[in-house]
C-alpha cells in the first residue's frame, strides 16, 4: 500500500495523512496478532506487516512457525477513532487468494462496520458492505475492477450517508438513518484467509 495523492473534497479539510516512510509503523498504528474474531481457522502475525520504501505491505503465506498454516497481516489506526469524515487508502493486490479489506471498525460494540473495499479471494471484484443493527443487517455494493492495479479507495461518512469512492469517482452509496454508524470508528487494513470456511483460501 502506498500513500494516496492529495484529495480535494468540498467541505472537508485534511487532518491526517501517512506515507509509511521509514521501516516501522507510524505512531498510532498497531499490527494484529492471534485469531481473528469469528474466524478461528485463520491467524494474524505482527511480522506479516512490514514497512519500507514508502510502502506498507501485508503478506499472506504458509508460515512454518504455525504448522505451515496460512498466516496474514493486519493493522489498525486504533489510536484515532472518529465519528463521520472521509477516509482514503491507496492500495493494490498482487494476485488472488486471501481477502483484502479496508474498513472502519468500532472501538467497542459490533456492529457497526463499514467495509469500503473488500475482496473475497478473486482479484477482479471488490465489495463494500455496511453492517448495522444488532442483528447484523448488511447492505452490499459490488464493483468489477482490476485489483492488481493501484487504486485510491475512499468512503465519505455523514450522519445520513456512506458514499464509496474509487479514484475520485463514486461507485456506490448507502443512505438512511439506522443504516449509518453514529459512533466512533477506526481505520483497519487487513488480509485474512477463510480456509476453515472453504473460501478465500490461497
Amino acid at each position: 500500500m502506498a500513500p494516496p495523492g492529495p484529495q480535494s473534497l468540498a467541505g472537508y479539510r485534511q487532518t491526517y495523512v501517512t506515507d509509511f516512510m521509514g521501516t516501522a509503523l507510524p505512531s498510532g498504528w498497531s499490527a494484529f496478532a492471534g485469531n481473528p474474531s469469528g474466524d478461528p481457522g485463520s491467524q494474524w502475525a505482527i511480522d506479516h506487516v512490514s514497512v519500507g520504501g514508502g510502502l506498507l505491505q501485508l503478506s499472506t503465506y504458509q508460515d512454518p512457525r504455525y504448522a505451515n498454516n496460512w498466516v496474514s497481516g493486519g493493522l489498525c489506526q486504533c489510536a484515532l477513532a472518529q465519528t463521520y469524515g472521509a477516509y482514503f487508502v491507496r492500495s493494490r493486490m498482487t494476485g488472488p487468494g486471501p481477502t483484502q479489506v479496508e474498513l472502519l471498525w468500532p472501538l467497542s460494540g459490533w456492529p457497526p462496520e463499514v467495509d469500503f473495499n473488500e475482496t473475497y479471494g478473486p482479484s477482479n471484484l471488490t465489495i463494500a458492505t455496511d453492517h448495522f443493527d444488532s442483528t447484523n443487517q448488511q447492505i452490499h455494493n459490488n464493483l468489477n475492477i482490476d485489483m492488481t492495479q493501484w487504486h485510491t479507495w475512499g468512503v465519505v461518512w455523514t450522519p445520513t450517508s456512506l458514499t464509496y469512492v474509487v479514484d475520485g469517482r463514486i461507485w456506490g452509496s448507502v443512505t438512511g438513518t439506522v443504516e449509518i454508524p453514529s459512533q466512533p470508528l477506526a481505520l483497519h487494513i487487513q488480509q485474512q484467509t477463510w480456509c476453515s470456511s472453504g473460501w478465500a483460501c490461497p
